[in-house]
C-alpha cells in the first residue's frame, strides 16, 4: 500500500516511545508491529477492526485495542477500521446478522421487526430503541453477529493481503520498466 503517503502523517518510532501517555504502559505498547506499516500488521489491524466493529455498544475501539496489543497488529489501523459501523450502517449490518443467524439457528427465532428509524434530534432515545430492538431478536442476532464479524474479519484480512501484494507487484513492474527504459537511452 502507499506506505510513504501514510508515513508522512504518522509519528516516528522515537516520538511514540517518548510519548508520556504511551510511556505509562511501558513495553506493552512498544512492540514495533503495533505501529509499523507492513502487510501483515496492517492486514491484522483491519481484521481486528472489522471484527470489533460489530461489538454491541460503544466498546468497539476498546475491543479493538484489547485484541490488537496481544496479537501485535497495527493499533491505529485496528482502531480506525472500527469506524465502518456508525448510526447509518449499524441497522443494515444487524439486519444482515439476524438473517445469517436465522439460517444457522433452527426453530426459536423471534419474528423480525424493522430497526428503529434514526433520529439525530433524539439520539439517546434512538440508541435505547436500537438496544431493545437488538435484544428482541435474541439468539439469531447473537449468532449472526459472531458469524458476520468473523466473516468480515477474514474478508478484510484477505483483501488487504491481496491489495498489498498487487501494489507491490505493480511497483516492481514499474521500477523494472523504468530501469529497462533508462538502459536503452
Amino acid at each position: 500500500m502507499p506506505r510513504k503517503f501514510f508515513q508522512k502523517y504518522l509519528p516516528s518510532h522515537e516520538a511514540i516511545r517518548n510519548n508520556r501517555h504511551i510511556a505509562r504502559f511501558g513495553a506493552l505498547l512498544q512492540h514495533p508491529n503495533l505501529w509499523h506499516l507492513n502487510r501483515h500488521s496492517v492486514a491484522g489491524g483491519v481484521a481486528i477492526g472489522m471484527f470489533s466493529g460489530l461489538v454491541p455498544g460503544p466498546f468497539q475501539m476498546l475491543t479493538a485495542a484489547v485484541l490488537a496489543v496481544p496479537l501485535r497488529v497495527n493499533l491505529p489501523v485496528a482502531l480506525a477500521t472500527t469506524l465502518y459501523t456508525n448510526p447509518l450502517t449499524i441497522g443494515p449490518l444487524y439486519v444482515i446478522a439476524y438473517w445469517i443467524g436465522t439460517l444457522l439457528v433452527s426453530g426459536d427465532s423471534a419474528p423480525f421487526s424493522h430497526p428503529p428509524g434514526f433520529d439525530w434530534s433524539n439520539l439517546g432515545a434512538w440508541l435505547r430503541a436500537l438496544f431493545e430492538w437488538s435484544l428482541s431478536l435474541g439468539k439469531p442476532l447473537a449468532v449472526g453477529l459472531v458469524v458476520l464479524a468473523v466473516g468480515l474479519a477474514i474478508a478484510g484480512y484477505v483483501v488487504v493481503q491481496l491489495a498489498w501484494r498487487v501494489h507491490v507487484i505493480l511497483a516492481w513492474r514499474r521500477r523494472k520498466a523504468r530501469r529497462a527504459g533508462g538502459d536503452s537511452a
